[in-house]
């Protein structure tokens, strides 16, 4: 059951991290009208911030080493972010379809691959170890 709980947490922050990346990516690609690939990156960014400090600190209540942790998230992201850059720029340039569809579509990959990275690599054995979590138990 408490895993069944770290997902629906996982799940709250990350449309929360969701809100603020098409927030932020709505604002540079309609008012400022930079490219496609500008907006997503600096939104994206943005997002994985706000995720990356919800989740830690509530969802895994872990209490790693956050610069080890931020590097191994930084990790999935070098591999993550080029590969949906160029799937968006594609499909927007290339394919013709909407910015804010091919955006929606990075943003479920990300989602259901980060869960997975987060839980297993990044907190996998740090997973309630924040004295928060250990004055719940």
């Amino acid at each position: 059951m408490k895993e069944f709980w770290r997902a629906v947490k996982f799940t709250l922050f990350s449309a929360s991290a969701g809100l603020i990346q098409i927030g932020s990516f709505t604002l540079m690609n309609e008012l400022l009208k930079w490219p496609y690939w500008v907006c997503y990156l600096t939104a994206l960014v943005l997002s994985v911030l706000w995720n990356f400090t919800l989740n830690r600190r509530f969802t895994f209540q872990s209490a790693a080493n956050v610069p080890i942790a931020m590097a191994k998230v930084a990790a999935y992201y070098a591999v993550f972010t080029p590969l949906s850059t160029l799937l968006g720029n594609w499909l927007v340039g290339a394919c013709g379809w909407n910015e804010y569809l091919a955006t929606i579509l990075n943003m479920l990959l990300n989602f259901s691959t980060e869960f997975l990275f987060q839980r297993f690599v990044v907190f996998g054995k740090s997973i309630d170890t924040a004295k928060r979590a250990k004055k719940a138990e």
